[in-house]
């Protein structure tokens, strides 16, 4: 995993949530792995001791810290640790969210009628990716406001298509996509950088939704002109690489698609 100082993001700092596993650890890897020193949030301790050894292991430098990014104090906290142990934090991943509820966390965002759809899953999504999207990037924004900085958030094809049976995840990786370009207009004068990935990969959740309807994924797999998924390691690391590094710096306010083109038939 060394770059020997000669990776596109050798000399920043990064935070990745959702860095336990799928997209977010993948990222957190490839980031490691062109020179960048990672914070790992998760809500597991598991998991992030995991990615953090992984990173060490192959030469790279990392750091710890469980954080429920639902929590504004928790990530004050993760962005202020970043801050104390680093010097820095030059890049934000806002990977992390949930689904279910706080008391009964699922895997998948599920299938519920929208006539029927309940508060408390509702208001979990939101709190979770929503909010907890906006919680890092205005932790970030007095370093940033100072020294300029990528940040990167996560739309989902569930809401350009307006899925049906997921309208709370829909409305709020919309929500995700109107405050990055809004991060954007508001932030392009201090040299903050605000974009937004809306990936078509199978990552945990995904599987969890295919192996509740079986033969979807096979289904969903023929809308893709590519005639393929995403994968975590070759498709979305180095897209996030791109984002965080100087090639990326007349990009801002956009939403990528890396989807192997699915939103042609959106």
């Amino acid at each position: 995993m060394s770059t020997g100082g000669n990776g596109r993001l050798t000399g920043r700092v990064a935070i990745v949530t959702g860095a336990g596993r799928g997209i977010g650890r993948a990222i957190a890897l490839e980031y490691a792995r062109e020179g960048a020193k990672v914070m790992v949030a998760s809500r597991s301790r598991g998991t992030v001791e995991q990615v953090v050894d992984e990173i060490l292991n192959s030469g790279g430098t990392a750091l710890g810290i469980t954080c429920d990014v639902s929590s504004r104090q928790e990530v004050d906290a993760m962005v202020a640790k970043t801050i104390e142990h680093f010097g820095a934090v030059n890049i934000l991943v806002n990977n992390a969210q949930g689904f279910g509820t706080a008391e009964k966390p699922e895997a998948s965002p599920g299938f519920i009628p929208l006539e029927s759809f309940p508060d408390d899953t509702w208001d979990y999504t939101f709190q979770t990716g929503l909010k907890g999207t906006l919680y890092g990037m205005q932790a970030v924004f007095p370093h940033m406001r100072e020294h300029g900085g990528k940040i990167i958030n996560f739309g989902s094809g569930n809401g350009v298509t307006a899925m049906k049976g997921t309208a709370a995840y829909n409305a709020n990786k919309e929500g995700i996509r109107a405050l990055t370009r809004t991060g954007a207009n508001e932030w392009g004068r201090y040299s903050i950088y605000v974009n937004c990935l809306v990936p078509t990969i199978v990552t945990d959740s995904a599987k969890a939704y295919f192996n509740a309807r079986p033969g979807s994924e096979t289904k969903l797999a023929g809308t893709i002109p590519l005639k393929r998924w995403g994968e975590v390691d070759r498709d979305i690391g180095p897209v996030a690489v791109f984002l965080g590094c100087p090639d990326s710096d007349f990009i801002t306010g956009q939403t990528l698609h890396v989807d192997g083109g699915q939103i042609l038939h959106a």
